[in-house]
């Protein structure tokens, strides 16, 4: 599995948070800040915008820190990623990622 395979099932390398953050791109900040506030209607700001995965040493974003359930979840259950539990095929929790990313769920699988 890559280490950079977040608790989901979602490549964390892949996620605009985690590139800004490694390059250090604030235009990428401020674009990802713009975009996620209007998703989340939230008051999301470019100092948000700083990652380095959701299962490394270091700095996340505020969703990724204290409110991401799927992430509270294996860190409560001592779980590499889901893919370890053995609810993963009828996680609630899970459900949307998976349905919406079908990539995530071959991540935890490999």
């Amino acid at each position: 599995m890559k280490a950079m395979i977040g608790y989901c099932g979602l490549d964390c390398a892949k996620c605009d948070a985690y590139l800004a953050t490694i390059r250090d791109d604030q235009t990428l900040r401020e674009k990802t800040a713009k975009l996620w506030a209007e998703l989340n209607n939230a008051p999301i700001l470019p100092e948000h915008i700083n990652c380095e995965g959701c299962r490394m040493n270091g700095a996340k974003t505020v969703f990724c820190e204290h409110i991401c359930k799927i992430r509270k979840c294996a860190l409560g259950k001592g779980v590499f990623t889901c893919g370890d539990c053995s609810e993963l095929k009828t996680c609630a929790t899970l459900r949307a990622i998976l349905e919406n990313n079908p990539s995530a769920l071959e991540n935890l699988k490999g």
